[in-house]
């Protein structure tokens, strides 16, 4: 693994004439040369359109867009590429859901159930959800380790609840959830479940099948792919009862002006001209992460995960905000008496680039009674050494404003 920083032509740039620590890839992973020569390649070379020409470049860029979709299943385990929609990302695929699920299955008086945990946008297309359709949404509290309270979750769970929607890995907390746990349990009420699967996909081995999860979700951006493109997995059952999300090009079998019919899945979802160059980008950075190996990869940042909360708890004068027994690679803090903005000043200028703020996670933070906190997140290609130069960073900047 010490090697692969060399694959990232970012991390050779310098931030405020110091080299780049970059440790912000909870919020979105640097890009290996493979995944930019790909896209590169396919704008300069190999560009066409998708299912709807003969000529040669449409047929090859039909066949490599196809091939990345059987390589996000073979990714998550689908059962089919069928089942693997291709979105803009995590939000539009939850939104997606949010938005034709409850068409199909919901009714006033139903219940949604969320965590206190989540991103913004694993909760606020759910209470648009339920604005929408008079459904309730009910919220599953957290400990102060930012552990869901079981007991709170199983109480919740009730006939009238029809989907639960739970992060695989928060993003703001690093807890990674019992989901094939919660999704056994939302299953024997009833339910079905959706995993928020954006900091899940990048780091852990993921198994739908094994999970049972109905519904699957990530971003490609965060998985060293490009930005614009995401991906819903859904179960074939629910994916056919579920209507269109938007009508256009592509999602039709026969338009008439009286009734158009659907396409089969995956195209009944994916209106329009598709995602093309980024879902080919998504299929070259599935490639690089299968060559180096998620359980590789995983291993490599809890290690340095582990040395960085060690040595963190030393410091009097920093709390970790997240003592899950069971976290990824992501860290919180604050530091007593500064505000995490300051923090994230200071190791700007020292060419450490760290999150601040609150994640898009209101909820989890007010929990805390937190406006937000400092964030350091791993990637595969962060090493030892960047986590001396965060932790020596780190000190100057206490010293600084404490």
């Amino acid at each position: 693994m010490k090697d692969v920083k060399k694959d990232f032509p970012v991390l050779k740039t310098q931030m405020h004439g110091k080299p780049l620590v970059y440790l912000d890839s909870a919020a979105t992973s640097q890009k290996p040369t493979l995944v930019i020569d790909t896209i590169d390649d396919f704008y300069r070379k190999h560009y066409g359109t998708v299912h709807r020409a003969i000529y040669e470049l449409s047929v090859k860029a039909t066949e490599d867009y196809q091939q990345a979709r059987k390589k996000v299943a073979k990714l998550l385990n689908a059962p089919s590429e069928d089942s693997v929609i291709f979105t803009r990302g995590t939000t539009e695929a939850i939104n997606l859901v949010a938005t034709s699920f409850t068409k199909a299955f919901i009714k006033p008086g139903d219940e949604i159930l969320i965590s206190e945990m989540e991103h913004h946008s694993n909760i606020v297309p759910w209470q648009l959800a339920c604005e929408n359709s008079g459904a309730v949404l009910k919220v599953a509290p957290i400990d102060d380790r930012g552990v869901i309270i079981e007991e709170e979750y199983l109480k919740l769970l009730s006939p009238k609840t029809k989907l639960v929607a739970i992060g695989h890995i928060s993003n703001a907390l690093g807890t990674v959830n019992p989901v094939k746990k919660l999704i056994k349990a939302a299953h024997d009420a009833g339910a079905k479940f959706l995993v928020d699967g954006a900091q899940g996909a990048p780091h852990l081995k993921v198994d739908v099948q094994d999970l049972d999860a109905d519904f699957y979700v990530f971003s490609g951006h965060k998985i060293y792919g490009p930005t614009g493109i995401g991906v819903l997995y859904g179960k074939k059952e629910l994916l056919d009862q579920m209507p269109p999300y938007q009508g256009g090009g592509d999602m039709i079998e026969e338009v008439r002006f009286d009734k158009t019919t659907y396409n089969i899945l995956p195209m009944k979802f994916e209106a329009g001209t598709p995602l093309i160059a980024e879902a080919i980008g998504l299929g070259a950075s599935i490639d690089y992460v299968n060559a180096l190996g998620l359980d590789n990869i995983h291993n490599h940042e809890m290690t340095l995960h582990k040395k960085l909360e060690e040595e963190m708890r030393k410091r009097d004068k920093v709390k970790i905000i997240g003592t899950a027994p069971d976290k990824g690679a992501i860290t919180s803090f604050i530091i007593q008496g500064a505000h995490h903005l300051d923090i994230g000043t200071l190791l700007d200028l020292r060419g450490v680039a760290i999150r601040t703020g609150h994640h898009c996670a209101q909820p989890a933070m007010r929990h805390f009674g937190l406006t937000g906190t400092a964030r350091v997140s791993f990637g595969v290609y962060n090493t030892e050494e960047d986590v001396d130069t965060f932790l020596k960073s780190l000190d100057e900047a206490i010293c600084e404003l404490t």
